[in-house]
């Protein structure tokens, strides 16, 4: 008797535990609160934009013109330069050896030279003609002509023995603040363009931040609009931007904000604008939310 009901039973429990988990999936999430409150925008019609902080004069990654081993590291994360100070230097021994070659050959070849002219100015000053053929005098016209030749490559090789020299120091190209330092004495430092510089170089006074606004809205942004910044996680500190320019090539879009519903397809105006950082604990690289004062769209439909 109780097997006939045995599996009755169980089918219908089992139908039951199928409808309460649908019943409990079916349940809509409830939407997860940010982790920081975004900031409002202070205009009553708008574009708004993710920007990147960034350096005025963008920021240039620093590498050697000639690879080898570092020897000496004159800077510091945080340092500011002028433009022509010296950042670090590459092993320079060899660079050098060649340089007293370079410079013992020329004192070589302005003797040579001037034991030729001497000769030369000897049988010019003959008092008697005869006493040299015209041949021997003009083999020494020619060994003057010669040895001037020998100086001038000797000091044009004693030039690029200087340069090479000099370019074993790598120096800062610009007024600016090092941003980053990843080289240390005793590596090896390459050159080209690395995946990480050795050093990150740029002027921050002003500081700006490159804003990417969506192609659809880029129409809407006026050269000098008024604009503000919210640094991203702490919408107490903002800052207003000052417009410096547009950037006339529209980009795909690659800073991306995470929102669920961002559009990745789409392509970008890239604006820039620059803020007097102050005391405000604002960094290169920071992402900020900006938002730019412009005419709704029906206001730009009726113009």
């Amino acid at each position: 008797m109780i097997r006939k009901y045995l599996l009755p039973a169980l089918a219908l429990a089992g139908f039951c535990f199928a409808v309460s988990v649908v019943v409990r999936g079916s349940k809509p999430v409830p939407a997860a609160s940010p982790v920081v409150e975004p900031p409002q925008s202070p205009y009553k019609t708008f574009v708004a934009g993710s920007g990147i902080i960034e350096a005025n004069t963008e920021n240039i990654a620093i590498a050697p013109q000639i690879a080898g081993v570092v020897t000496k590291v004159n800077v510091a994360i945080g340092d500011r330069v002028k433009a022509g100070d010296p950042l670090f230097t590459i092993d320079d021994r060899a660079a050098r050896a060649t340089l007293a070659q370079r410079r013992a050959a020329v004192q070589v070849a302005e003797a040579s030279s001037t034991q030729a002219k001497n000769m030369l100015a000897l049988a010019d000053n003959l008092t008697d003609k005869r006493a040299m053929s015209v041949q021997d005098i003009t083999t020494r016209r020619d060994d003057v002509t010669v040895a001037e030749a020998k100086l001038a490559q000797a000091k044009a090789d004693l030039l690029v023995a200087e340069t090479d020299l000099d370019r074993l120091t790598v120096r800062a190209p610009v007024d600016g603040e090092v941003m980053q330092l990843k080289t240390h004495v005793g590596e090896y430092a390459p050159t080209g363009v690395l995946a990480q510089p050795l050093i990150l170089l740029g002027n921050t006074e002003p500081i700006c931040v490159r804003v990417n606004v969506d192609e659809n809205d880029a129409w809407r942004v006026k050269a000098g609009a008024a604009a503000t910044g919210f640094l991203r996680g702490n919408k107490s500190i903002r800052t207003p931007l000052k417009f410096v320019r547009f950037e006339p090539y529209v980009v795909p879009k690659m800073s991306l904000t995470g929102d669920s519903t961002e559009r990745v397809d789409t392509r970008v105006l890239q604006i820039i604008y620059s803020f007097d950082r102050g005391d405000m604990p604002i960094f290169v690289g920071q992402q900020m939310d900006v938002y730019i004062e412009a005419p709704g769209h029906n206001e730009g439909d009726k113009s």
